[in-house]
C-alpha cells in the first residue's frame, strides 16, 4: 500500500443513531440520505466515505466484543473539520455557542503555528476540532 494513494475515511461508532445523524445532519450541516438503519454516510469535500456512522451495537456484534457505552469526552481521537478562513472558525463557534453543547477549549484560539481552531463534543462526547490555517 502506499499512503499517498489512500482516501482516509472517519467513522463514529455511536449509540443512538437518530440523535447522531440529526446534529451532524442538522446542526452541523452535513448532508445524507441515511433512511434510519444502522449505517449513515454524509457527504463532505473529501469524497464518498469521508465521513460515516455505524451504530456501536451492530459494531460489537460483528467482532464478537461486549456493548459498552462511552462515558463523557471521547480522549482517544478527534475528527478536524476545516473551514476556509479564521473569520468561518469564528462564526461556527458564534453559532454553536448558542446551543447546548460542551466547547472544552472555550472560544477559538489563534496559535504560533497558523491554525485557529476551538473543539466542540458532539451529542455522545466525540471531539470535532472546527479549525481553518487560513487568515482570510
Amino acid at each position: 500500500m502506499n499512503g499517498r494513494d489512500v482516501r482516509v475515511g472517519a467513522s463514529l461508532l455511536v449509540g443512538d443513531m437518530d440523535s447522531m445523524v440529526r446534529f451532524y445532519r442538522d446542526t452541523l450541516g452535513f448532508r445524507t440520505q441515511w433512511d434510519g438503519g444502522d449505517f449513515a454516510e454524509f457527504e463532505t469535500a473529501s469524497g464518498a466515505l469521508s465521513l460515516f456512522m455505524y451504530s456501536r451495537k451492530q459494531f460489537v456484534k460483528a467482532i464478537g466484543e461486549t456493548y459498552v457505552p462511552p462515558k463523557g469526552i471521547n480522549q482517544t481521537f478527534e475528527i478536524a473539520l476545516w473551514l476556509p478562513s479564521f473569520a468561518d472558525v469564528d462564526a461556527e463557534y458564534e453559532r454553536l455557542s448558542k446551543l447546548d453543547l460542551q466547547f472544552p477549549t472555550g472560544a477559538p484560539i489563534t496559535y504560533p503555528f497558523g491554525i485557529r481552531n476551538f473543539y466542540v463534543a458532539d451529542l455522545e462526547g466525540n471531539l470535532l476540532e472546527i479549525g481553518s490555517t487560513s487568515e482570510t
